[in-house]
């Protein structure tokens, strides 16, 4: 299992192509308000070299530093761990298992966007963070 897989806890995979802009936000927003309330994990389907330097200056706008973060493939064992799996424009490159819970999130890819175009995203996401956490956590 990944390093912090506790099965007490629900634990959430967000999927993105290049696991640089969109999975990296809502994975530091997750783990921001869940606190040790859930765990998350993010990963790509075609990981990036690193992640977007918008993407990290726009989370630092909110307090959160996303700049230690580094883009990963998905795996299987993540995927299986996961209690919810979000799709964030990965498509049929995203991992599909029977039983499991999906959520597709249509975001714009903050790919080659200016941090002006890139705060409504991060905004979008964040407030789905939220919503999925008042699902998942009393």
């Amino acid at each position: 299992m990944p390093r912090t897989y506790d099965p007490e806890r629900p634990a959430v995979l967000f999927l993105c192509v290049h696991n640089a802009g969109r999975s990296q936000m809502a994975l530091g927003f997750f783990r921001h308000h869940a606190g040790d309330a859930a765990v998350a994990w993010s990963g790509g389907s075609e990981p990036a070299e690193q992640v977007n330097p918008v993407a990290v200056a726009a989370m630092a706008e909110r307090g959160i530093d996303i700049a230690a973060e580094f883009p990963k493939p998905w795996t299987d064992e993540t995927v299986r761990a996961a209690d919810v799996v979000v799709t964030m424009g990965c498509g049929d490159a995203c991992p599909v298992l029977p039983g499991k819970r999906y959520e597709d999130w249509s975001l714009d890819d903050p790919a080659g966007r200016d941090l002006t175009a890139v705060r409504p995203i991060r905004d979008e996401i964040e407030r789905r963070v939220l919503t999925l956490l008042g699902r998942l956590v009393d």
